[in-house]
């Protein structure tokens, strides 16, 4: 029996992996990267094999890896985790840098960075495992605390994508708890029976109708990738 309720007391930070390959930037978000020897220091992360980046990687040799802090923005988590590096320049949408290869990393909401080339990688089947000797490594003077997943799903409210290592499958639909209106009376009665998610990010939007104009507050997808869900 696999309780999967177990992997959520498991711990992961919240990265950006970087690289570059045929003048190109890619990166997405990763909870996988860690530290594995300190002599040499080597790091690994593990990465869907259907996303743009593991191609890109694998190309390049080598890739940065940005520990996001807690006041990263979901925007920002948005841009990198739910969309693909082949339809968006990711790194221009927000503030990046290189390292001595050129290799790009985020540069804004970020506690440290470290860049590595790769020495070795494990077919994990949906995934690969990329093992790499760290070159060069910088803590961001000032940042606050570094984003633990944790953090990124219950303070955030963020979702785990479905290509994600630690994705176990739909996530419970729990309506966020309601505030006292004007009047001093909860509205938990009144609260809708229907609710909006996303299809792209898994984001719920608790309300009977999306206006024309919504966006995901999480990805940036329009009304017409969500679907009507019963609560």
């Amino acid at each position: 029996m696999i309780d999967k309720s177990a992997f959520h007391s498991l711990s992961y930070g919240m990265y950006v992996i970087g690289t570059r390959s045929e003048g190109k930037d890619f990166g997405c978000v990763a909870n996988t990267f860690a530290q594995v020897t300190s002599s040499p220091l080597q790091v690994s992360v593990a990465l869907n094999k259907e996303n743009a980046t593991t191609a890109a990687l694998r190309a390049a040799g080598r890739f940065t890896a940005s520990c996001l802090s807690e006041d990263a923005s979901m925007e920002l988590i948005g841009t990198f985790g739910f969309h693909s590096s082949t339809e968006l320049d990711k790194f221009a949408q927000h503030a990046c840098a290189r390292d001595a290869a050129g290799m790009p990393y985020v540069a804004e909401a970020c506690c440290a960075w470290f860049s590595a080339k790769v020495t070795g990688e494990l077919d994990l089947g949906t995934h690969v495992l990329f093992i790499g000797e760290v070159e060069e490594s910088q803590k961001v003077e000032g940042a606050v605390s570094p984003m633990t997943y944790s953090f990124y799903h219950q303070v955030k409210g963020g979702k785990t994508p479905p290509k994600a290592s630690s994705y176990l499958g739909d996530e419970q639909l729990v309506p966020a708890s309601t505030s006292a209106g004007e009047g001093g009376e909860g509205e938990s009665a009144a609260a809708p029976k229907v609710g909006w998610r996303c299809t792209i990010c898994g984001h719920i939007e608790y309300v009977d109708e999306l206006p024309d104009d919504f966006e995901c507050p999480i990805c940036g997808v329009g009304k017409e990738m969500f679907e009507r869900v019963e609560l």
